[in-house]
Parts: structure tokens; sequence; C-alpha cells
């Protein structure tokens, strides 16, 4: 992982292979950002000048180099835009993401932005820190032809000898690294990725981090009764798994339990899919990815509750021996499903852990899962949905979404939607309306859902896998959609005095 560390020197003397400015567009010309107004001083009056004739505008994001002049000491001066006025946190931990990712292939970098607030030195420290990534695990003679991220990063701020702000430095560490494993085990190939081995991982991850971790096998599953999970997986010869994660703390006042859809790879099963674009279905695990990091993130930054994570893990391929459309199974706890089409899967194995997270009897549920194609349409690529059976929880995991920088968005659930799943065979059927389907998806899951227990639903669908080109300090390919969301949802729980009236958590 890159690392970081704080500096009050003036930015302009660090020694690095590039300093980071920020510019902010005014009228038709720009403006040297508030933190970055020192490299402009030792510029000298050129410098806006230099930078406008190369094409820079100021416009959030955009990048602009150029070789150093006057008394900088770096040998490159890397701008980015701000847009008009400086931003909220979100627009730094972009701005910063973008300058690092430019500079991937350098040894160092110095961050000139505006870090002069606690809220501002944090959002750059995150910004720059989730920029600073690369999957390079299969990339063998092709290497030397990909840069790779920059090694150090030094952000100069007037906080630099404060308690708080090296409080925040090591929070941010420990994000980073979590981010970066939900990150790495999305874009790991499937091949290399079945649920055990996803299991192996989760063991492994945990074991230095006072977590306990147990493991429940195809025997075990079929033990205890998990019908979506033992259907879901009958078609593959790589057999699913359930992994459940538990947090404990003394003090502890709340509990809150996660559960992540984990297909490893989604073919779709019998109801099998389009063969353009199934090979992004490797990232149909992103949720379980999501939980297993905000697990180890939360045993690091050690907040005073009480959190378990589910990890429901299943491969969905077809095969004689596959789960067939109009086959009834039986989840946890004695409810029938009619599975009406089997790449309606990710329901089927999050309705077991979800009963399952209701037998520790937790205060909240929420699930995570890259659940449906119709949370894509509705929403976007980089915005997940929120529905809940309380409408001020709901509101209550926006807001903390929002405070870390995750867009979400609240999503009703239309009772009448309902009655689209009745089954005529079965207690419910795993499909319902086509118009609508996130919703239909998220009242399926409220079916499981213990009665007196809040719980949400993120559909992570859009978010979760960047088809694109990068942006900010979100890369191509796996992006950790929604584990801060997590993290933050714990921490605030845990922040939380006893009686006070807010959300449950």
């Amino acid at each position: 992982m890159t690392s970081i560390d704080l500096s009050s020197s003036n930015p302009a003397r660090i020694r690095a292979s590039a300093v980071v400015i920020g510019v902010l567009k005014k009228d038709e010309t720009i403006k040297i950002a508030p933190g970055s107004t020192p490299v402009g001083a030792a510029y000298g009056r050129t410098l806006v000048r230099a930078l406008t004739s190369l094409g820079a505008t100021g416009d959030a994001g955009q990048v602009t180099r150029i070789p150093k002049a006057g008394s900088v000491a770096s040998p490159v001066v890397i701008a980015v835009g701000l847009g008009e006025t400086v931003p909220a946190s979100e627009g730094l931990r972009r701005a910063a993401g973008s300058a690092v990712r430019a500079a991937a292939g350098m040894e160092s970098v110095a961050l000139a932005l505006p870090a002069i607030t606690e809220d501002e030195l944090r959002a750059v420290l995150e910004g720059a820190l989730f920029g600073a990534y690369a999957f390079s695990t299969y990339r063998k003679k092709s290497a030397k032809a990909h840069k790779a991220p920059v090694k150090a990063v030094t952000v100069a701020t007037p906080l630099a000898k404060d308690k708080d702000a090296a409080a925040a430095v090591s929070e941010v560490k420990a994000l980073t690294k979590s981010l970066h494993l939900v990150r790495d085990l999305i874009n790991t190939a499937p091949s290399d990725l079945a649920p055990a081995d996803f299991a192996d991982t989760a063991v492994s991850a945990c074991r230095t981090l006072k977590l306990d971790v147990e493991v429940l096998d195809e025997t075990a599953l079929a033990k205890g009764k998990y019908g979506g999970l033992i259907g879901v997986g009958m078609g593959s010869v790589n057999p699913p798994r359930l992994v459940r994660i538990a947090y404990r703390h003394p003090h502890a006042q709340r509990h809150i339990a996660f559960v992540g859809k984990g297909i490893t790879f989604d073919s779709g099963g019998i109801s099998i899919k389009p063969a353009a674009n199934m090979d992004a279905m490797k990232s149909d695990m992103s949720g379980a990815a999501a939980v297993l990091g905000a697990m180890t993130a939360i045993a690091r930054l050690k907040p005073e509750v009480n959190v378990t994570g589910y990890l429901a893990l299943a491969e969905n391929m077809p095969s004689g021996s596959a789960q067939r459309p109009s086959d009834v199974i039986a989840i946890r706890g004695g409810r029938t499903v009619e599975v009406l089409n089997t790449d309606a899967e990710g329901r089927l194995v999050l309705a077991d852990a979800i009963v399952r997270a209701g037998e520790d009897k937790p205060d909240t549920i929420v699930d995570i899962a890259t659940l449906t194609g119709a949370a894509v349409v509705a929403l976007g690529t980089r915005t997940s949905g929120i529905m809940s059976n309380d409408d001020e929880f709901r509101t209550h995991v926006h807001e903390v979404a929002t405070s870390v920088g995750e867009q979400m968005w609240p999503m009703m659930l239309p009772p009448e939607l309902r009655a689209s799943m009745d089954s005529k065979v079965a207690d419910i059927a795993n499909i319902g309306d086509r118009w609508g389907g996130m919703l239909v998806a998220g009242l399926f899951l409220k079916d499981f859902v213990p009665d007196g227990v809040t719980w949400a639903h993120l559909d992570i669908a859009g978010p979760a896998f960047n088809e694109g080109e990068p942006f900010g300090y979100t890369p191509k390919g796996g992006t950790g959609a929604a584990m801060r969301t997590l993290v933050a949802l714990a921490t605030q729980a845990a922040d939380a005095e006893p009686g006070e009236d807010q959300p449950p958590a």
C-alpha cells in the first residue's frame, strides 16, 4: 500500500517526484486554490498563464502537468481542477484521487490541496490512498507496460502536528487496507475464487484481527437446512459456503448484522445469461467482499458496537445437477420458494443468511448485493439503491452514505408489488413483476427479515464494478462500493448514546 504522511513545510520546498496543486475555475481563466498558493508564489507569475496555455480550465477532475520553474523543489507540477469553488469533502476526495492516479509510476508526490480543516484533510487523505490502487496479480510479461501506483504521498497541511490529524491518518490507512482487499477480491478470476477459496481468504484476513470466524461447508449447510445456498450451488462442482464473522466489544450497547451476496460467478444457471458481458459476473460477489472488508476495518478501528457479518457464497452454474425453473426449495426457517428463474439467485442465498443473521438477535440487519439489473436501469452505474422496512432508518443510511462520499438513493417498497410473487405451489416465488424489478427483489428479501428487526437492503449492482474509465479515486474494475458506508453505520451506532433518539442500529 502507498505510504502517506503529513508535513507542515512549504509544499514548494518538499522534494518529491511531483507536487500537486488545485486550481479553481474563474470566469475565462483559473485561480490557484487555497493550500496551493505557496507553489504559485514559488513558481512565479507565469503559473496561471502557463496552465491556461496548456488547456487547464479548472473543471473538476481535469489534470494538467507542467515542468517546474522558479524555486519549486519538485521537477513536475500537477494541477487538478476543483471547480468554481473549493469543493466539499467528496470533491476533494475525487481531486486527490485523480491527481494520484495521474502520478502513477512516480516514486512520490506532495499534495498541496486545500487541507486546512479536519474534514478537508481527511478527504484528501482518503482520495489519495483510495486512488493509489492497481490490480496486477495476473500481469507477468506485460507488467512493465503498466505503471504502478505512486509509492509515497506527503500531504501539506497546517494540521500536520495535530493529534487528531495523526488519528485520521491511521483510520484512513485502516479503511484503505480493507478497501483494497475488497477490490482485489472482486478483480480476482472466478477460477481462483470459488466459494471455498473465498472462505479461506476470509479466515486468513480475520486471523490476526481477533475476529471469530465460522465456516459452514456443504454438509453443514444441508444439515442446517440452508435451501437457498444449497439450491443455487447445485449446478457447480464448487460447493457453497456460509461464513459468519463476529466482532464483539465489551462495552457495546448495540448489535448490527451485515449480510453480503457472494456469487463467485453468475452464469444465470439454467436460465443462462447472454454471453455478452458475462465476464463481469465475476463481480457478483461484491456484496460479500464489502462485508468482509467492513469487518476487517471495524476490527482495526475498534468501535464500541457488536457487529456480525455473513458471507453467503455460491457459484451459479448450469449442469445436469443444477437447480431448475419450477423447483421448490425451503429457505432456512422453513419458508418455501418456487424458483421460476435461476438467474434470480442472489435473493435465495441472501434469504438464508438473513434468517441466520436474525438468529443472533441483532438490532439491525443490513444486506448488500449486486442484486438486480433493474437497479442499474433505474439509478445508473454510479448510484446504489436503499430499501428498508423503516423509513427513518432508510434516511439514516442515505445520510451516512452521503457523508462518506458514496452515492445512494432511497427507494420505496410498494406493497402492491408483493402480490406478483405469489406462488401457485409455494409460499413465495423468486420473481414477480418485471417492472420495478429492484423493488420486487427488495420485497422478496423483506419477507425473510425477522419481525421487529430494523432492516435495510443496498442494491449496489451499478457502482460495484466499473466497466468504464477510472474517475476520481475510483479504478476500473472492482470499486469496493458500500464498504465505507457499512463501516460508518457501525461507527455511528457505536457513537450514539443508549436511548438517544436516532434510527436504531
